[in-house]
């Protein structure tokens, strides 16, 4: 009760912010440290990932905004650079459901020999429809967790690196969502259920779950890794709170707007649900902290599910496979990893 109660009125938690807070409230001390910094964003084309670009560019960060869809990038480009004329802002192209595509990103941004401060894994898909990506895995999950995973495996020795020669500490945060905690059962087993070509086990919002759920477990085992490599770069993971986005748009109708108006009260506005991500990613305090989940711009628990120590490591094992291009291991959805 008292949770919904200080979310309701943005009462500010131990962070000194709250479910109010914006993102460009949250950055106020940051264009001190942000200048020499380069950060990817996915998903920046639109909602909070646009929102959150835009922040860091007047923080005077340097962006890559890698995308599927270029045209829509340039366009996110123009508006920040019209607000921001001194900004840095290099547009790519990615398709975080292709494996091959991930792994031709970072090849390209490689080229360019940049530092690499900050990974914002925000993109996020919610496929009504089943279907299955180009490396035979169902698509949410392919497009929000698996593209991510390897899009940061292969870009953490650059942040490593980038930290180790400048001395500051790199982050990746990693965009999730309470509806993590809707997800119950065996992951890999349903993951394998879902992948196959003719699912009769799909229910979108439950796949949307796992994804979620997935950088949630990706999250903790990564910052356990990092930790134990002694890497001077954090990993943690956010929910930035219900609001409405293009993530919707395939649900544009009479009962979606009805909906929404009635939960109005519940919603945060955009410049409100880049605020945590933009927390996370900057704010001096959270020096050090890593493989924790933060909502609200506070740091919060996530399900029992999601802080399992067994289920993150199980979960990465079967990431590797899925990953390995050059490996003769196949993921077998029907033969799930114990």
């Amino acid at each position: 009760m008292l949770l919904s109660l200080n979310y309701l009125s943005g009462s500010p938690g131990p962070s000194g912010f709250g479910s109010k807070s914006t993102a460009e409230h949250v950055t106020s001390s940051a264009p001190f440290l942000l200048p020499s910094f380069t950060a990817i964003i996915t998903g920046a084309t639109s909602g909070i990932g646009a929102e959150t670009a835009r922040v860091l560019a007047k923080r005077g960060a340097r962006l890559i905004l890698p995308s599927r869809n270029l045209k829509a990038a340039e366009e996110t480009k123009a508006r920040i650079e019209s607000e921001c004329s001194d900004s840095e802002i290099i547009v790519m192209s990615l398709d975080l459901s292709s494996l091959s595509s991930v792994r031709t990103f970072v090849a390209q941004f490689e080229s360019l020999n940049l530092p690499l401060n900050l990974l914002i894994n925000n993109a996020g898909k919610f496929s009504h429809e089943h279907a299955i990506s180009e490396d035979g895995i169902e698509m949410t999950f392919a497009t929000n967790y698996l593209g991510h995973f390897l899009l940061t495996k292969l870009l953490v020795n650059k942040m490593v690196e980038t930290a180790k020669a400048t001395g500051v500490e790199g982050r990746i945060v990693n965009v999730s969502s309470s509806i993590h905690g809707w997800f119950s059962g065996d992951i890999i087993k349903y993951l394998g259920q879902i992948s196959r070509n003719k699912s009769r086990n799909y229910d979108a919002t439950r796949a949307y779950a796992l994804s979620k759920l997935a950088n949630v477990l990706h999250t903790h085992e990564l910052g356990r890794r990092l930790k134990q490599m002694g890497a001077n770069v954090t990993v943690n993971c956010v929910h930035p709170g219900i609001v409405r986005t293009r993530l919707t748009r395939d649900r544009e109708g009479f009962i979606t707007d009805l909906v929404f108006f009635m939960a109005s009260k519940l919603l945060k506005t955009i410049p409100q649900a880049a605020a945590t991500t933009c927390y996370v990613a900057t704010n001096p305090r959270l020096s050090h902290v890593t493989g924790k989940y933060f909502a609200d711009c506070n740091e919060s628990s996530p399900s029992k599910l999601a802080a399992s120590p067994t289920e993150a490591a199980r979960l990465w094992s079967a990431s590797e496979i899925m990953v390995n291009a050059n490996s003769k291991l196949v993921f077998d959805p029907n033969n799930a990893l114990d």
